[in-house]
């Protein structure tokens, strides 16, 4: 594609030289150089622990840099350590968590903390909405600005944090920061996102756009920055570097694959985990059944029902009715039953519902049991801290000798891995996870992968609810994709591949619009 402007006499929207960081003596991003110019979409790759969020964070004005280095924006210096410099020179930022007030109007999430058009002292409403539509219209965005934002879609509630950013103050947006917008988007999602940011791009705004999925980078982006354990180690026009190139720089070396070897049939009678009928807010009766040994994937667009499915299954969530079966036993809908059963649940937002951050990992690890650490009343710390540094070496958690660590100082992989370990260490009978690579880097997801396959192998039951095809194609023997709160189809064997659930989830979408006119 090529950066959108190439005129050289124009400034760069944003010119990062010779910036660095350290912590503790420490140096966590090293000296770089980096040009973006007006209306370039420019994507900046890196594993957890490269330097990404260090530099997000010195941009915003929350971290200030070392001494030596400058930062302009359209070549005006950007004092260090100052959010309100950052901001009335043109950085705009949309972060991961967006933000937003669910219960509030969309109007209200965009005009709160920039000001409302006011006479007398009294908002005028209309001038308000009216604003508020422009800037929803300058993104592509045809809303009713007194809508909730609880009522908008995913993509929809990432286009409206992107029109807060550019739009909502005097000042003229330069430089919009994305900090992966797409983590949380199901992949229908992911194309209205892309125009939203094209269309930005498009009135000269310079997009730096962080993610961990490549196939964004050849989709959207103009050129690609790649950080690596706190150094930039290339920069390239997006069409002049290749994907195993890309990946090269990202990890250091070439990265193993991992997939499903065998798939095996779905399950008759030999099916050991059984879900009957369950019925919880969207979910309006789903059967399924899966055998030990056995990855089942569970798929479906946003409203399906697929998101809240397994927090139902493991009584984490209130259910209306239905019965969960392990081994011909029921389980009762409580966490503490499910545990006690052999089920383990990862949910999807690790940092809310996931893990206590404040707590250090080796607490999060054990934190489902403790029994085999009591003796005679006491808690064993010694005997914790072993089997702790022994699963953070399985696990390849890094620092591997940051066991007494708050979980929150780990990079997002680490988190990740942390999180699941805590189940694997219980040899769960059933493991439900919800979402388990998300927001991680490449690297640790292949390294989830391989833990999750390693599961299967050991005779768990594995129940993996994605919005990433890619996962569910690599992993799962069959995927169920869901629509209008129940299982719409089966997919086995040679089905289960990423055109076939795109396919099957879309004929869902086109047959519940159909039957909704």
């Amino acid at each position: 594609m090529g950066p959108r402007v190439s005129d050289t006499d124009v400034a760069p929207a944003l010119h990062i030289d010779g910036v660095a960081k350290s912590f503790h003596g420490r140096t966590v991003l090293h000296p770089f150089e980096l040009r973006i110019a007006p209306g370039e979409i420019h994507a900046l790759l890196g594993q957890n622990g490269s330097g990404k969020s260090t530099l997000i964070k010195m941009l915003s004005g929350f971290h200030q840099p070392d001494s030596g280095g400058t930062v302009l924006v359209a070549g005006q210096p950007l004092p260090p350590g100052s959010a309100e410099s950052a901001h009335r020179l043109g950085l705009r930022f949309v972060h991961q968590d967006l933000g937003l007030v669910d219960a509030s109007s969309i109007v209200d999430n965009l005009l709160f903390g920039h000001g409302f058009p006011t006479r007398f002292g009294t908002v005028r409403a209309a001038a308000a909405r009216r604003r508020c539509a422009a800037a929803l219209h300058a993104v592509g965005l045809d809303l009713d600005p007194g809508v909730p934002v609880a009522a908008l879609t995913p993509a929809q509630r990432t286009g409206v944090a992107v029109a807060r950013a550019m739009f909502a103050s005097d000042e003229r947006a330069r430089v919009l920061v994305l900090d992966e917008p797409t983590a949380t988007l199901p992949a229908e999602e992911v194309d209205h996102l892309h125009e939203t940011l094209r269309r930005a791009a498009a009135q000269g705004v310079a997009i730096l756009y962080v993610t961990h999925f490549l196939d964004e980078v050849y989709r959207l982006a103009d050129a690609v920055s790649v950080l690596r354990d706190g150094y930039l180690v290339t920069t390239s026009a997006v069409e002049e570097i290749e994907r195993p190139k890309l990946v090269h720089h990202l990890v250091g070396g070439e990265l193993e694959g991992v997939r499903r070897e065998a798939r095996r049939p779905a399950p008759g009678h030999d099916a050991s985990f059984v879900v009957r009928d369950l019925r919880a807010g969207r979910i309006r009766g789903v059967d399924l059944g899966a055998a030990s040994g056995e990855i089942l994937g569970v798929y479906g667009l946003t409203g399906s029902g697929r998101e809240s499915l397994l927090a139902a299954v493991f009584g984490a969530t209130t259910r209306e009715s239905g019965q969960v079966l392990l081994a011909g036993r029921e389980v009762r809908p409580s966490p503490g039953d499910s545990i006690a059963a052999g089920i383990g649940y990862l949910p999807p937002d690790r940092k809310v519902s996931g893990g206590c951050l404040a707590l250090p990992a080796a607490e999060n690890l054990t934190l489902p049991s403790l029994r085999s650490f009591w003796a005679r009343g006491w808690l064993s710390k010694r005997g914790e801290s072993a089997e702790v540094r022994d699963w953070f070496g399985r696990l390849q958690i890094r620092p591997g000798d940051g066991i007494r660590l708050p979980l929150s100082s780990f990079s997002g992989g680490n988190q990740q891995k942390v999180l699941l370990g805590k189940w694997l260490r219980l040899e769960p009978k059933v493991l439900l996870l919800d979402e388990p690579t998300q927001g991680v880097d490449v690297g640790a997801k292949a390294e989830l992968h391989r833990q999750i396959l390693k599961a299967a192998a050991s005779g768990a039951v594995v129940v993996v609810s994605s919005t990433d095809v890619e996962e569910l194609a690599t992993l799962c023997d069959r995927v169920l994709v869901m629509r209008d709160g129940l299982v719409a189809e089966d997919l086995c064997g040679d089905d289960v591949t990423e055109r076939a659930i795109n396919r099957s989830s879309h004929q869902a979408a086109t047959s519940s619009a159909g039957r909704e006119r």
